[in-house]
């Protein structure tokens, strides 16, 4: 499902002329439209006709109003059943792309090229496709799987250090959940550039990959990938309250920070990892003020996360540096205390 590819985009076009698609719809935001298409424009190799669909960047777009108008556009454009939708992006664009390709006219095809290191390493693997309802993560939406997802790791070098640095917090936590070689090498990178991490992104992709294999609509092990999201999620969502986002993987860093030591209160880890694996993640992730969110109102957040049943919130914790346990409940003074634990180890 995952292909890389080459300065020519030979296995792009291949894929594109095996296929009988009735028209080609290229799906991306506006710095994907600068950075990204003229590549992919140049290097296609097709008769078959195309369409651009262009949206504003940023997480608050990833909404049924941007999924409505996409679906209004295809319709305009008499998108068929046989069309085929390329997500150029990140994320955001995968996510959405992928929601409304699932659900227009009950699914059409769709591919994905990630131009982030947060959506070659995590977003566009999977088949987990969505929008934000309010300020709630990925609340709606469906398990569909791209046709292939096609990578091409020089879209990196035209991303700030701010952006690798976000994909590179689901990297860390592919390491930490369930391969501690992984997380080992990552932790040796003195500086977050397109260069250091490309040795390791195929790593981080197969970690994923496999363990959506074995369990592809998060059944079981697959919530593993959740560690660090849940409280994550929570932080994220409540900065999109205040018009003043974080990026997904500046709040999976704070997340993944709580959720070690929640680990280490609930007796998953020792001291002695626990100490480790804050001081790693926090070698890369700059402390963030939360101190104007009340434990109240991240705890409400929590009570909603998707992956919650009978009102208990469940959690994926590491029970050791490269393992993890999912469906955790935990008692709510830990939960309370590991906010706590981070704005005093933030202390601002």
């Amino acid at each position: 499902m995952i292909t890389l590819l080459n300065d020519d985009f030979s296995a792009l076009n291949e894929f594109l002329t095996e296929k009988s698609f009735s028209k080609i719809f290229i799906l991306v935001d506006e710095n994907t439209h600068d950075y990204c298409l003229p590549i992919v424009l140049g290097n296609l190799q097709t008769e078959i006709p195309m369409e651009i669909l262009e949206v504003e960047a940023g997480e608050e777009m990833k909404n049924i109003q941007t999924a409505n108008h996409l679906w209004e556009i295809l319709t305009e454009m008499k998108a068929d059943r046989k069309a085929l939708l390329i997500n150029l992006g990140g994320g955001v664009i995968t996510d959405m792309g992928g929601f409304v390709a699932s659900t227009y006219k009950r699914g059409i095809r769709f591919i994905n090229i990630p131009t982030t290191l947060l959506s070659m390493c995590d977003a566009s693997i999977g088949g987990k496709t969505g929008i934000d309802l309010m300020h709630y993560k990925n609340m709606v939406g469906t398990f569909c799987f791209p046709e292939q997802i096609f990578v091409f790791t020089d879209f990196l070098k035209t991303l700030p250090y701010k952006e690798l640095r976000s994909g590179f917090a689901e990297m860390l936590k592919h390491g930490l959940i369930a391969d501690q070689l992984h997380w080992e090498e990552l932790i040796k990178i003195h500086k977050i550039d397109a260069e250091s991490v490309f040795p390791y992104i195929k790593a981080s992709m197969d970690i994923k990959e496999e363990i959506v294999k074995v369990d592809c609509y998060e059944k079981n092990v697959r919530k593993t990938l959740n560690f660090g999201h849940t409280i994550g999620h929570a932080i994220e969502s409540l900065f999109l309250e205040k018009e003043n986002p974080v990026l997904h993987g500046e709040a999976v860093a704070i997340g993944m920070i709580c959720e070690t030591y929640l680990s280490y209160l609930e007796n998953l880890i020792s001291e002695e990892d626990c100490q480790k694996v804050i001081d790693g993640i926090r070698k890369y992730y700059p402390d963030v003020d939360i101190s104007d969110f009340t434990n109240s109102s991240i705890i409400n957040l929590l009570l909603n996360d998707k992956k919650n049943t009978d009102n208990r919130i469940n959690f994926s914790l590491l029970s050791g540096v490269g393992t993890s346990v999912f469906d955790h409940e935990c008692m709510t003074e830990n939960i309370t205390a590991t906010l706590d634990f981070y704005r005093k180890l933030s202390d601002f």
